[in-house]
């Protein structure tokens, strides 16, 4: 989109106020309110913003600005907010793209993969949880009859959270995307949409969209939509997961092979990037599943539904729910993602994960075609398969250990964001939980 085209589509939506958006490190939306008047500059200078007020961008108090510039290809009407447009910035200091930023770094990654000529298609499939605060001031599920055991696709789960489902997808549809589905996932108050898949940068910028119409649209109607990764103790947590294609100019899907031996319709390419994936599996984790309360999700074990969806080993299989990478068939699906996690970091690690494996031919072994979640953790050792991280602290010693993404990342991103995220693992180790105050309290 042009300036002109911009300007044009701006007076035909009436937009007063353009915002101009970009995250921090974890992947939250921070935006500056600019008059539609004043589209040129944050195209041609960028929004300013005092880069150490906000999370993650390597500044101090005296450094120069941290100026956000549009992407004019992502500039959209906010449907929820008449009279506002949204489009999605990448960092800039001193005029130079800025190495903490991770649209940027993620934009490094897929010019990597533009160079030999292909594209990363992802359809990157969010859940969320509807709550709300009761009496007591603790997070239940918005719909006080959503209780059942097994709540998966139940009817009347979904039925009676149509209100906001319906005004949710309604926004989206607003502005380009395709949504197919909608259900009631396997946790109470857990819901997923599903949205045709775009290229990697489209899907990354969607998901921001994504975060912000959901918890913008619950909060006028007195709701919470929370990405947070596991809200339940004893039900199943939020994913996030990556459907991944390579395609080339041309739109051939080269990640699909019918001569496959395995039957998984797969490639040589596309084992290898498998093969990535699996080889880098433990440091991805710091990225993927970014927090604390993300090991919440990935915990050995089973939920009070019978099922957790949730990877908790590193292997992949035919259609196989259990493993961190499902194969539909032509395809891969990464498993592993939660919706607390950075899209822009995770496609960014993804990439890099993936070429690595391209580039040394990586073999990512046999596919496990079998449920891991009915075998003890002497069966799966036995079968030769690794378990991921199990805390947020062990993530991090893995990705400290790798050297792939410092030398893909940058030595200054990589410690500020494993600086960041051990202290949020200090903050967690000193807090004291109802459950030790219950058990302990009055235990000696």
């Amino acid at each position: 989109m042009t300036i002109e085209e911009a300007k044009k589509f701006l007076e035909e939506n009436q937009i007063k106020f353009i915002l101009a958006q970009f995250v921090d490190i974890h992947g939250v939306a921070k935006t500056k309110s600019v008059p539609a008047s004043c589209l040129e500059s944050i195209v041609e200078d960028g929004a300013g913003f005092a880069g150490f007020a906000v999370w993650g961008m390597g500044m101090e108090p005296h450094d120069a600005d941290y100026m956000a510039k549009a992407d004019l290809s992502t500039l959209s009407i906010i449907p929820w907010q008449p009279g506002y447009a949204r489009v999605a910035c990448t960092g800039y200091v001193n005029e130079a793209p800025y190495e903490y930023d991770t649209r940027h770094i993620m934009l490094k990654q897929i010019e990597r993969l533009s160079e030999k000529g292909w594209t990363l298609n992802t359809g990157i499939e969010p859940e969320f949880s509807l709550l709300r605060r009761n009496e007591k001031g603790h997070l239940v599920p918005h719909d006080e009859s959503d209780i059942l055991d097994k709540p998966c696709y139940d009817y009347k789960g979904l039925s009676r959270s149509r209100a906001f489902l319906e005004k949710f997808v309604d926004s989206l549809q607003q502005v380009g995307f395709d949504v197919y589905q909608i259900d009631h996932e396997d946790a109470n108050g857990q819901f997923e949409i599903n949205y045709t898949y775009s290229d990697a940068k489209t899907s990354a910028d969607r998901i921001t969209f994504v975060r912000m119409a959901g918890s913008e649209i619950a909060n006028e109607m007195g709701m919470i939509c929370s990405f947070m990764p596991k809200p339940n103790a004893n039900r199943t947590g939020n994913g996030f997961h990556f459907h991944l294609s390579i395609t080339d100019d041309a739109g051939n899907n080269l990640f699909k092979d019918e001569s496959d031996s395995n039957n998984l319709g797969l490639s040589e390419l596309a084992y290898h990037f498998l093969g990535g994936l699996m080889h880098h599996a433990k440091a991805l984790c710091a990225f993927a599943a970014p927090t604390v309360n993300s090991y919440k999700r990935l915990v050995v074990g089973r939920s009070l539904s019978g099922a957790t969806w949730a990877p908790a080993f590193i292997s992949y299989g035919d259609n196989n729910r259990s493993a961190m990478i499902r194969i539909p068939y032509g395809r891969l699906e990464f498993r592993l993602p939660d919706t607390g996690s950075n899209p822009y970091l995770v496609t960014a690690a993804i990439i890099a994960a993936g070429l690595d494996g391209v580039a040394n031919k990586l073999d990512p072994g046999e596919p496990h075609n079998i449920n891991h979640y009915g075998l003890s953790l002497e069966e799966i050792k036995a079968r030769g398969i690794d378990t991921l991280p199990q805390s947020l602290s062990e993530a991090l010693d893995e990705l400290e250990k790798d050297p792939l993404f410092e030398e893909q990342f940058g030595s200054n991103f990589l410690k500020e964001f494993i600086d960041i995220k051990r202290m949020e693992w200090v903050e967690y180790q000193r807090h004291v939980s109802d459950w030790e105050l219950n058990r302990y309290a009055e235990y000696f």
